[in-house]
C-alpha cells in the first residue's frame, strides 16, 4: 500500500473541504466517502504499479526503494492482479455513491480516475514511463480531489476560479513533489531498465529545482488566494511549510538511495500539514 505517501490523496480530500468550509458547504457523508474513495485509489494504483512494473522486469530484487512484494515473492503476481482488480471495483462502487450529491455527470469523473489509477502503469503508453508522472499527480491529486470535493459538498463553484482551483494546483505541485523524490532515488535502476521517468529525461539536478520551485509556486498560491480574506497571522503556516521544504530541499540534494526514502515520506507529511492548516484557517479564521 505503501502507507508513506498515502498522505498526499488525504491532503487533496482535505484541501477540497476546506473550500467547501469557506464557502459555508461543509458536509460530512461525502467528506468521509471522498476520504475512502481517494485512499482507495491511490492503493489501487500502488498495487498496479507493482504488478505491472514486475511484469515488464522493470522491478529488481534488493531495489533501492521501499521493499516490493512481487518481486521479492512476498505475494505472488498472480494475487496482486486480483487484488488490483478487486480493489478497483470497491473503489468504483464508494465513487458511485458520490452521484446522489454531485449529479449522473459525475461519472465520466470517475472512470477518468480509475483510468488513471491503472494507467500510471498500465496501458499502451504508461504515464509513469514516459516522464508524465508529474503532471498526472498535479491532475489527480490536486484538481480533481480538491474542485470535486469541495463540489459534492456545496453542489456549486462558487469560488472556484479564485480559490477552488489555485489551491487545487497548489496541492497538485506539492504531490507531484513526492513523486519527484521516488524517481530522483530510483534514477538509476530506472534508466538502466529503460523507464523514463521525469528524473531519467531532465536529470536529477533539474528535477531536484523543480522540487524547490513547486513548493515556492505552491506557496505563493496560497498566500495569493488567502492573504486579502483572513488575518496575516494565518501566513505563519505558509511560511512555517517553506522553512521545512528548503530543509527537505537541501537533504534531498545531498542524499542518494535508501536515504531518500525517510525524506520521500517526510514530503507527503508537510503536504498532509499544510492541508490541515487550511481547513483550520477556513474554519476558524
Amino acid at each position: 500500500m505503501r502507507l508513506r505517501t498515502l498522505p498526499v490523496s488525504g491532503a487533496g480530500v482535505i484541501a477540497g473541504t476546506a473550500c467547501a468550509i469557506f464557502d459555508g458547504g461543509f458536509n460530512t457523508l461525502p467528506f468521509i466517502i471522498c476520504m475512502i474513495f481517494a485512499l482507495l485509489a491511490q492503493i489501487v494504483s500502488n498495487f498496479a504499479n507493482e504488478y505491472f512494473d514486475f511484469k515488464k522486469g522493470l522491478d529488481k530484487k534488493g531495489r533501492e526503494g521501499f521493499r516490493r512484494g512481487v518481486t521479492e515473492g512476498d505475494i505472488s503476481p498472480k494475487a496482486m492482479l486480483y487484488a488490483t482488480i478487486s480493489l478497483l471495483c470497491i473503489d468504483c462502487l464508494v465513487g458511485l455513491s458520490l452521484v446522489w450529491w454531485g449529479g449522473w455527470w459525475m461519472l465520466p469523473v470517475g472512470i477518468a480516475i480509475a483510468l488513471f489509477a491503472l494507467g500510471y502503469s498500465a496501458g499502451p503508453y504508461p504515464l509513469s514511463h514516459h516522464g508524465l508522472g508529474e503532471i498526472a499527480v498535479i491532475i489527480f491529486f490536486g484538481l480533481v480531489p480538491v474542485c470535486f470535493t469541495c463540489y459534492v459538498q456545496t453542489g456549486g463553484w462558487e469560488n472556484f476560479l479564485s480559490l477552488t482551483l489555485p489551491v487545487g494546483v497548489a496541492i497538485g505541485m506539492m504531490g507531484a513533489n513526492v513523486l519527484i523524490v521516488n524517481n530522483y532515488r530510483d534514477s538509476e535502476e530506472d534508466r538502466a531498465v529503460g523507464k523514463h521517468t521525469s528524473v531519467v529525461i531532465f536529470g536529477r539536478r533539474t528535477m531536484a529545482n523543480v522540487y524547490f520551485f513547486n513548493g515556492i509556486i505552491a506557496c505563493f498560491l496560497l498566500i495569493w488566494v488567502t492573504i486579502g480574506r483572513f488575518n496575516i497571522l494565518w501566513q505563519a503556516g505558509t511560511l512555517l511549510y517553506l522553512n521545512c521544504h528548503y530543509m527537505l530541499w537541501q537533504k534531498i540534494r545531498h542524499s542518494e538511495g535508501k536515504e531518500l526514502n525517510p525524506l520521500l515520506g517526510k514530503t507527503a507529511m508537510l503536504m498532509f500539514a499544510l492541508s490541515i492548516w487550511l481547513i483550520i484557517m477556513m474554519w476558524i479564521g
